[in-house]
């Protein structure tokens, strides 16, 4: 890496999903994307992962298992780029909890310390961190740069981040709400204000991340207000396979009728409910939508469920701004759903939003829209989410924090 100019060169990005593997090659400063790659649905016994590298497409098939996944996927991509060319890697961590609020070199007392953390984050953290281990070994020479969901939501105020549990549960066992999506809202916050013509200092905002994760978050001045998610990503909306909020006695009233531990109720809880469990089809948005136009009424009602739950929390959201200048939808259903988006605000007129039907049917043929008439009050925008491009940030952001510390360091040695 050349020290002089750690901005100039390319950032590795590796985003292990609860459902995907995705990475990018970016060019900093210019952010220009060099090459994208996707493995979907690491569930199959073997899956076809796709790299689209300078225009061409190149395919090859993976093994269900994310750090051997992780290896073929790099080593693919190597026969096409020459990983010398590569300054840094940037992964994305969902949980940082308490400690980690801020883009982190790793090293080896940084993954310990990640791996405390796996029980917050179950369908994530240890993708994440069988990501790192995988990318360290092949990319030994480079800095690695972990970026935590959990950070931009850190410094929310106390009467949002916090339970009304007993206080010394924060105190001793860090027991408060941490949100997640981080990269996701931060990134169409900075893109809405540009849209709107507006600075992000100026800007107040709803932003609703929709994929098999889902989370809304309040945004003013740059800041997140308060979000959905809490303590982990089980918290919140309706998601694909998540409950998203449910009184918390429903633990003890199904360990009791069913016989089934905590921890399998909780199992179900993230991983067999949601829209996969009031269906009892499928967690993907696209298929229920199918369904319901086939006349499948259990899909209607997960989907009706789905955006009910979405709108009751953007509302509940909002009284933590002054005033709403926009709504964002964003992630695989806010992009590519417009059913679910016209649905939703049609829950929120209440708030004087109201979508422009010609336009939001418009969706996928540009990565910013809106969707919304033209003398609304209440902006609604659809904006592509870029957390690839977001974690580069971060990374150069990281790095060039490192360098003017060891410039200052070595003025004050040789003072």
């Amino acid at each position: 890496m050349n020290n002089d100019t750690p901005s100039n060169g390319l950032v590795l990005v590796i985003n292990t999903g609860s459902s995907s593997i995705k990475m990018a090659l970016l060019r900093m400063p210019s952010e220009t994307t060099v090459a994208e790659g996707l493995l979907e649905d690491r569930s199959a016994t073997e899956a076809i992962l796709n790299w689209n590298i300078a225009g061409q497409q190149q395919q090859a098939t993976t093994l269900n298992n994310s750090q051997n996944s992780i290896q073929q996927m790099l080593a693919l991509l190597f026969l096409h780029c020459d990983k010398n060319d590569i300054i840094a890697v940037g992964h994305r961590v969902v949980h940082g909890g308490e400690r980690f609020i801020k883009p982190t070199r790793i090293d080896a007392t940084v993954i310990a310390e990640l791996e405390t953390l796996s029980h917050l984050a179950p369908l994530h953290n240890p993708a994440n961190i069988r990501g790192i281990r995988a990318a360290m070994q092949a990319l030994s020479d480079i800095p690695h740069i972990a970026v935590f969901d959990t950070a931009f939501h850190h410094n929310m105020p106390k009467h949002a981040s916090l339970y009304a549990v007993p206080y010394h549960w924060y105190r001793d066992h860090a027991v408060r709400r941490y949100g997640f999506h981080g990269t996701s809202h931060h990134y169409v916050t900075q893109e809405a204000a540009i849209c709107l013509g507006r600075e992000l200092s100026d800007c107040q905002l709803l932003t609703a991340h929709l994929g098999n994760g889902c989370s809304a978050t309040a945004i003013a001045a740059g800041s997140s207000i308060d979000t959905t998610m809490g303590f982990t990503p089980l918290e919140g909306l309706v998601m694909g396979t998540r409950s998203g909020d449910i009184d918390p006695g429903l633990h003890h009233y199904m360990a009791e009728k069913t016989g089934a531990s905590l921890a399998d109720i909780t199992d179900i809880l993230n991983r067999k409910s949601g829209l996969l469990g009031l269906s009892e089809r499928s967690n993907d948005m696209r298929t229920l939508l199918q369904a319901r136009a086939d006349g499948d009424d259990q899909a209607g009602l997960a989907i009706d469920v789905f955006c009910y739950r979405l709108a009751k929390a953007l509302a509940g959201l909002a009284i933590g701004l002054d005033h709403i200048d926009a709504l964002i939808f964003t992630g695989g259903i806010g992009e590519h759903a417009s059913p679910i988006r016209a649905q939703t605000v049609e829950h929120l007129r209440v708030l004087g939003m109201h979508i422009d039907e010609p336009r939001n049917l418009c969706h996928g043929q540009n990565s910013h829209g809106f969707i919304s008439p033209q003398d609304a009050t209440i902006s609604i925008l659809m904006i592509a989410t870029d957390e690839e491009k977001m974690i580069a940030r971060y990374v150069i952001q990281r790095l060039e924090r490192q360098q003017s510390s060891e410039r200052r360091q070595d003025r004050e040695q040789s003072a």
